[in-house]
């Protein structure tokens, strides 16, 4: 078979495969066909081909993170590879490790004014762990090998340690088209291998860790986004059966609430209390584990009354000290830390605080409070949540856009086992619903998104996305736009609310589903939503839309209401 005559494009193919890439996001142009054709003929790449760059590489993303595998993205040159930066910087954050290739005209033409030409090479550098960039002219054995060792180093890179994207912007010189047969060539098989012996705490570092566990009376773990991870919900599960212990999760922390040991309504919780029983919890340790946290309450509440000690959890490159206490960095994964730990705190050192007892009754109370406001409102956000989350069927994996829709996520408990997943690295609204394709198509079951129509719509070209399976449903909110806006003190309560911040104007959700091939349903009462789910649920020939139609100033208001409830 023939292959492209451009040799930097075939080792770099050569090496994707050979470090375990499997899935390329493709968007078309012409600068980067070499590539293109080098990835066709390897036999062992699938790709997905997205026009938009924008939306591409949120479904990379998507993949990414449920596979849990690296996935590369491939554009052309000029603007393109700038339509990256967005998810980009999101997995970034999320570390999840995206190789981004871009093409490039030839080093002599970039700011000669020739059509699309821009400065690509480090374009993206401030949300890749590294950039490199490869030359036009790779003729000479020595600059194959160049290729080769950057390739690997790349790959490397992106899933070792602090996993991340890399960014290998490779240049190309005319013509493009041109062709040869595949030639033997030693750089196409030179695969680098990396071996990382696993972390642990040394013995000196766990018994005093596990002797500062064991002598506080009050220690709080608060998991924020994480991957689903079995081992990691065992061994919190272990440390909550410790009476000093308490453990708040998040839904985006996947950690599984077996035997309701975990504090998982934060919010509910929290502003239940009234100041003076927060001061009597104060923690004298808090340990933090995973992402950024939704809850913006525990966050505050941290933030004024610190614990004497913080610890965070977890394989970083900065220091993370979002809650202004930070005093020790374990810089280890989650799982093996809290393992170590507990294999160590035995019987015997077991504190008999009951700390852990206390934030439950809280919890409890919350719970009541919340079942008896969320009952008394008509029709409106709150309430369509509180269907939804009731009914995700049970091994569904989730996807919740930003604003409102992940900050109700975090006042439900699902009642199956379900895998949530949001975009909170940077917490941008764009790019939820490409993500959530994305994560579709590297999942056998159903993948639910849950979105706002202000997020929706700005990530509405997605659905034109051939990859799109009838495995994918979404809900759409649609309150008339921006709800979060609504809510936030920052403009709730600003006369240009209206104007400048919600999108008060019809979305044609219904004649876009019926345009893109979705079978649409669609409730503006309970009643509806109940004559409308199952058959939702059981669409199986067709992706699906469930516009949830809400008043939305009505919404802003009980979603307020909600968090001034007192005992």
């Amino acid at each position: 078979m023939e292959c492209t005559d451009k040799i930097s494009c075939n080792i770099l193919a050569s090496m994707l495969v050979r470090h375990g890439v499997r899935e390329v996001v493709v968007s078309p142009g012409s600068r980067n066909a070499p590539m293109v054709i080098a990835l066709s003929r390897c036999g062992d790449i699938t790709t997905t081909v997205v026009i938009d760059e924008r939306s591409a590489a949120f479904i990379a993303l998507g993949k990414a993170v449920i596979s849990s595998s690296p996935v590369a993205l491939l554009c052309t040159s000029g603007t393109a590879v700038l339509n990256y930066a967005p998810a980009v910087a999101e997995a970034y954050y999320r570390q999840v490790p995206l190789i981004v290739i871009s093409a490039d005209r030839p080093m002599e033409w970039i700011d000669q004014d020739d059509s699309q030409t821009l400065r690509q090479y480090e374009a993206l550098a401030h949300y890749v762990k590294r950039s490199y960039n490869i030359p036009a002219d790779c003729r000479e054995d020595n600059m194959q090998w160049y290729v080769n060792r950057i390739a690997n180093d790349a790959l490397l890179c992106a899933v070792s340690g602090r996993k991340a994207p890399v960014h290998i912007n490779i240049q190309l010189d005319e013509p493009l088209n041109g062709m040869t047969n595949c030639l033997e060539n030693k750089w196409l098989s030179r695969d680098i291998v990396q071996i990382s012996p696993a972390s642990a705490l040394s013995e000196e570092d766990k018994s005093l860790l596990v002797k500062k566990l064991s002598l506080s009376e009050r220690v709080l773990v608060i998991a924020g986004f994480h991957c689903p991870s079995p081992r990691l919900s065992r061994a919190l599960s272990r440390l909550a059966w410790h009476g000093n212990v308490a453990v708040m999760t998040e839904s985006i922390a996947n950690i599984n609430n077996d035997g309701n040991l975990f504090i998982d309504r934060i919010d509910s919780t929290l502003s239940s209390m009234s100041d003076s029983e927060k001061e009597s919890m104060r923690p004298g340790i808090v340990i933090t584990l995973g992402g950024a946290i939704v809850s913006r309450f525990i966050k505050q509440y941290l933030r004024r009354s610190p614990a004497s000690e913080h610890w965070h959890v977890g394989i970083t490159e900065a220091t993370v000290d979002c809650l202004r206490s930070l005093t020790m960095n374990i810089n280890m994964s989650p799982a093996d830390f809290f393992e170590d730990i507990c294999g160590s705190l035995c019987d015997a050192s077991i504190n008999t605080s009951n700390y852990a007892a206390r934030w439950r009754d809280y919890e409890k109370r919350g719970i009541v409070l919340h079942d008896q406001y969320v009952s008394m409102q008509p029709w409106c956000d709150l309430t369509a949540m509180k269907r939804v989350f009731a009914s995700i069927a049970d091994g569904w994996n989730v996807q919740l856009s930003n604003g409102t829709t992940v900050r109700y996520a975090q006042l439900f408990s699902a009642p199956g086992h379900n895998r949530f997943d949001c975009n909170r690295g940077v917490s941008g609204i764009d790019g939820s619903l490409s993500t959530a394709i994305g994560a579709s198509t590297a999942y056998d079951g159903i993948t639910l998104l849950v979105t706002g129509d202000m997020s929706a719509q700005y990530d509405i070209g997605a659905l034109a996305s051939p990859c799109i399976t009838p495995r994918f449903k979404m809900i759409v909110l649609c309150n008339g736009g921006g709800g979060i806006f609504r809510f936030v003190k920052s403009t709730s309560e600003l006369p240009e609310l209206e104007e400048y911040f919600v999108v008060n104007r019809k979305f044609p959700i219904k004649a876009l589903a019926e345009a893109y091939g979705f079978r649409y349903f669609e409730a503006s009462s309970e009643e509806e939503f109940d004559n409308c789910y199952d058959d939702f649920v059981r669409e199986s020939e067709k992706p699906c839309i469930f516009a949830l139609v809400t008043p939305g100033e009505l919404s802003g208001k009980v979603l307020k209401g909600y968090f001034d409830v007192k005992p």
